[in-house]
């Protein structure tokens, strides 16, 4: 019996010893919260509105506001064969303009009797939540279809050689090989008052592949 009482006293300081460091329990993960916040999705009224400047027709199809976003649907008639796309836009409300779009394909028409082919474009503007859009306007100040290398020399150098002379610069233009033996256009000659650098940027202005408007569309999305 006297055995037993150390080493029943060695089990009761063992117990002890490992209730006084319970197994710790872990972490409890913590969930994300959600955004319950909703936001409007709203058509605009108005039917479809068309309007020309420079000679080209422009028409809004449909406007709305999907959440933080305004989308549009424009058409434009095409000036030629290019790859034109909407060049420069931005939707006005509130005293405010928003310049950044984004711009995607939405269609095509083949130019038919004699009548310019026809671009569709979907257009959005990232807007704030609470904006007031009961009074806005889509614009939509340029078309344009940038150049292909080979574009240079089959389509714009006519009109670009033709622009500098009714302005009276002297600036002559020719299409030459280049290393690669690929046409393309060239300034053979210049002002002895004009750099290099200055030529250049009256050549390849994008003035002579872009149309200029403005197309100005009202849009009544609410707030």
């Amino acid at each position: 019996m006297k055995k037993l009482i150390p080493v029943l006293f060695f089990l009761v300081l063992f117990v002890s010893a490992c209730g006084a460091n319970p197994i710790s329990q872990a972490p409890q993960a913590i969930l994300p919260t959600m955004d319950t916040v909703s936001y409007p999705t709203v058509q605009a009224s108005q039917p479809v509105s068309n309007q020309a400047v420079s000679g080209f027709n422009v028409s809004l199809q449909r406007a709305w506001r999907d959440g933080k976003t305004v989308y549009a649907d424009v058409c434009f008639a095409l000036p030629d064969a290019s790859d034109w796309t909407i060049w420069s836009a931005h939707f006005d409300f509130g005293g405010q303009s928003i310049t950044e779009f984004s711009a995607s394909l939405t269609g095509t028409q083949a130019a038919s009797n004699g009548g310019p082919g026809q671009r569709c474009d979907q257009v959005g503007f990232y807007v704030p939540p609470d904006a007031d859009l009961t009074s806005a306007s889509l614009v939509i100040e340029s078309i344009g279809a940038y150049p292909a290398s080979d574009e240079y020399c089959s389509l714009y150098m006519p009109k670009i050689q033709q622009a500098l002379e009714q302005r009276g610069i002297a600036i002559t233009l020719d299409c030459k090989p280049n290393a690669n033996g690929v046409m393309t256009m060239q300034i053979v000659s210049k002002p002895a008052s004009m750099s290099q650098d200055d030529a250049q940027k009256i050549v390849y202005s994008d003035e002579f592949y872009t149309v200029k408007g403005p197309w100005t569309f009202a849009v009544k999305l609410g707030q």
